[in-house]
């Protein structure tokens, strides 16, 4: 294990990664004293898989770590925040709701680490339209993350970010409006304005105003937000990607074509 986050910190990530892979099958082929090291080795590959975006992969590797410490509530979380982004609901609930019967249990009801599984399951409710079952949970989450970490950490910026969507989701674009804006507010004062998180917060203020029909305040934002993103992300990243998407869509409402929008 000390070989490979060693390749890890020198950013050597295919030899990490073998290094990782084999801790995780001898750790397996040992006893259970040795399940510790081997879910720590899965939750690595685990990390490694999703900054390549393959989430069928992380998920597998977060699974195998949950199954070598099932009291690890960290491993619990991931496992089901990677089960509900691959659409596996069904194998989402159990993982989140453990993860956060223990995290409650363990560290008290207003701990950050509470606020994460709240938040995850309340993303779950999301997905599955249970709309009455997230809000409370996203509500929850947030106030938490409130008090512990205080009002403009941008941990705060993504609650409120999560919340302003169920809102939107359901049409309830005057409750989502503040909740975006003040996330964008907090994310552009800590992180800089040209953080990929500020690009994120432009884009879901302009999908709002986008969705009312107002294009005069959704056109530079998207605009803003593309530029961001252009400097920060590879061209063919799947965000900057679903943002030229939304950009494009926006224009051709207006009758305009996306060659002739300004590129600086």
């Amino acid at each position: 294990m000390k070989q490979a986050q060693e390749a890890l910190a020198k950013g050597d990530t295919a030899a990490a990664e073998a290094l990782f892979g084999k801790a995780l099958e001898q750790g397996k082929a040992q006893a259970a004293a040795s399940n510790e090291k081997a879910a720590q080795a899965a939750y690595q590959l685990g990390q490694l898989a999703y900054e390549r975006i393959d989430y069928a992969k992380t998920y597998a590797y977060y699974q195998e770590a949950a199954k070598l410490e099932p009291d690890n509530p960290t491993y619990l979380n991931m496992a089901g925040e990677l089960a509900w982004k691959i659409g596996r609901y069904a194998q989402a609930q159990p993982f989140l709701e453990k993860s956060l019967a223990i995290r409650e249990k363990a560290l008290g009801a207003e701990h950050p680490d509470v606020a994460a599984s709240l938040n995850n399951l309340a993303l779950l409710y999301h997905a599955q339209g249970q709309y009455r079952k997230a809000e409370p949970l996203y509500q929850r989450a947030l106030a938490i993350k409130e008090k512990a970490l205080g009002l403009d950490h941008p941990d705060v910026a993504k609650s409120l970010n999560n919340l302003a969507a169920l809102y939107d989701t359901q049409g309830q674009y005057g409750k989502a409006e503040p909740l975006y804006q003040r996330a964008l507010t907090i994310v552009e004062k800590a992180l800089g304005p040209e953080h990929p998180h500020v690009a994120a917060s432009l884009n879901n203020l302009a999908a709002l105003y986008d969705a009312q029909g107002q294009y005069g305040k959704a056109e530079p934002l998207y605009e803003r937000a593309l530029q961001i993103l252009k400097k920060a992300l590879p061209s063919d990243h799947p965000n900057l990607a679903q943002l030229m998407e939304n950009y494009s869509a926006l224009l051709a409402k207006l009758n305009r074509d996306p060659e002739e929008t300004s590129d600086h």
